[in-house]
């Protein structure tokens, strides 16, 4: 509504005078199916849902400037804007455009410093991962649990672990907090193991539960105030006392920390 409203638009139809003949029946709008183009990708839209959206709804209508009873276009014309898209590098001039445009209408800031050190970025790459480990040995212990002794589950297991647990984990391309999911996971990962313990005489841990167990060992450390990514010094063997005493087993080979 901000790019509608401030700038009628991203793109004109004089910016794509070089893309058509001159001579010949008149085509659709560039700059609509341009719009056209981003809304289909932001919304994971196919050819055919992306012109059935302008077509019936009233959000893409509005920020494509068109009447309500705009009848929309076939589904082809956009694979036909494609391949011209794709000539002569016209999508990068297309995003400098919308990017001058977007940065005079006061909707985008000017680029800030980033940085790119190696100490920096392998940081980055470090927490990402381990968040994305300790969550899908979380994911695969509970689905491993519900197949094998589901009612084990009753009294841990709520919704907020659905949201959390309940499909693959999706980092995106800029994680929030990932250190507070980290602890956060890490949390969740301790106290399902305990409760395995806890609640199930006899059960015999699967190998996603022998897994997460492991994950825990090798990610995480618990001092008075809970559980921590690893720093590795005094507190490690304590950790593998800790862990290895919730499913009875011990990691033989373990009692120094990984490289």
């Amino acid at each position: 509504m901000w790019v509608r409203d401030r700038l009628d638009g991203l793109w004109r139809d004089e910016d794509f005078t070089s893309w058509y003949p001159r001579d010949g029946r008149p085509g659709l709008a560039p700059a609509q199916l341009a719009t056209v183009s981003v809304l289909q990708f932001l919304l994971g839209l196919s050819d055919r849902d992306a012109a059935e959206a302008v077509r019936c709804r009233i959000d893409f209508k509005y920020a494509l400037c068109l009447e309500l009873d705009d009848p929309g276009f076939h589904h082809s014309v956009l694979s036909d804007f494609r391949e011209r898209l794709l000539q002569d590098g016209r999508a990068d001039q297309l995003l400098d455009l919308a990017l001058a445009r977007l940065k005079e209408a006061g909707l985008v800031r000017e680029r800030t410093t980033q940085r790119t050190d190696s100490t920096h970025v392998l940081a980055a790459v470090r927490d990402l991962t381990r968040l994305e480990l300790v969550t899908e040995a979380v994911r695969a212990t509970l689905e491993e649990t519900a197949r094998t002794a589901g009612h084990l589950l009753a009294g841990l297991v709520d919704e907020d672990w659905g949201r959390r647990y309940g499909r693959p984990v999706r980092l995106g391309k800029n994680p929030t907090r990932p250190k507070t999911r980290i602890l956060a996971a890490g949390e969740d990962a301790c106290r399902l193991l305990e409760h395995l313990h806890r609640h199930g005489p006899g059960y015999r841990p699967g190998p996603q539960a022998e897994a997460l167990r492991r994950v825990v060992v090798q990610n995480y450390y618990r001092d008075a105030a809970g559980y921590h990514p690893p720093l590795r010094q005094s507190s490690r063997p304590t950790t593998l006392r800790l862990v290895t005493s919730v499913t009875g087993t011990s990691l033989p080979g373990r009692d120094s920390p990984p490289t």
